[in-house]
């Protein structure tokens, strides 16, 4: 069986007053969530809440087992908080528009499952190769997706907060699922945008490839957002893959993840 060692830290940053990120962390369950809520001030703190209390509450009932199971409880988790979220702005208009964006790892056997939705990312650094498991469902990722502007122009693009898909925006959610083995040394980074939107991929790399423990990984995540500006809320969550894991060479650990899509 595969042992995780996890590690979470939110920060408001440097401009808002509030902080709108949510995350959780239970080794116990074996996963992490994360989410950044919208719709302002309380509205997007009590739609993150919602996620992340409903994740707990779908992995607490369930357990864990097989693949196709944990598929099933990321599923759910969503589903859940969707449902709460779309309630409670029917019952109070004053809210409506609130949801969020949101990354839940899980973790079974020798393999990690994730389902992602919005501009929250997932990241796995491996070999001292830093890969996105995720990709951005907003405006900008979409015209970078039909070449009408390049991947660089993306970060600094005047529409690059618009998000297509966030949970609390439709009666069905569209979600990113992915599946792989997971090896010993895997290090894998769930974030607000709040960090992406202040530093790059490869700052990130260079920050996870220092000998840190996690915790100070974390921190100096979050202290190079701020340094660049904190201009948002900033949240990292790490989980590294300690023991147990798939068999593999050493050549094997060094090779990008195999992932499957998957639709529930």
């Amino acid at each position: 069986m595969v042992t995780v060692r996890f590690f979470g830290k939110s920060d408001a940053g440097l401009v808002r007053e509030n902080n709108e990120d949510a995350f959780l962390v239970n080794p116990e369950l074996s996963f992490a969530a994360l989410a950044d809520g919208m719709g302002g001030a309380a509205a997007g703190e009590l739609a993150s809440s919602f996620f992340v209390g409903s994740a707990l509450e779908t992995f607490a009932q369930k357990g864990q087992g097989a693949a196709d199971d944990c598929m099933v409880l990321l599923k759910a988790s969503f589903d859940l908080a969707n449902k709460r979220i779309l309630d409670h702005a029917a019952e109070k208009p004053e809210d409506k528009g609130l949801g969020c964006t949101a990354e839940l790892l899980t973790f079974f056997d020798n393999s990690f499952a994730l389902a992602h939705i919005g501009d929250s990312r997932t990241y796995l650094f491996r070999g001292n190769v830093l890969n996105r498991l995720t990709q951005d469902h907003s405006l900008v990722q979409e015209l970078v997706n039909r070449g009408a502007i390049k991947p660089e122009e993306a970060r600094t693009h005047k529409m690059r907060h618009v998000i297509l898909r966030a949970v609390g925006h439709e009666q069905v959610l569209e979600l990113q699922f992915n599946q792989g083995e997971v090896f010993p040394g895997d290090l894998f980074l769930l974030c607000s945008d709040g960090l992406t939107d202040m530093i790059d991929d490869e700052e990130i790399r260079d920050i996870l490839s220092l000998p840190l423990e996690i915790d100070e990984c974390a921190q100096k995540l979050i202290d190079a957002a701020k340094e660049k500006g904190g201009h948002d809320n900033v949240t990292v969550v790490l989980c590294e893959i300690v023991e147990g894991g798939a068999d593999c060479s050493p050549e094997d650990v060094k090779t990008v993840v195999d992932m499957r899509a998957y639709k529930i």
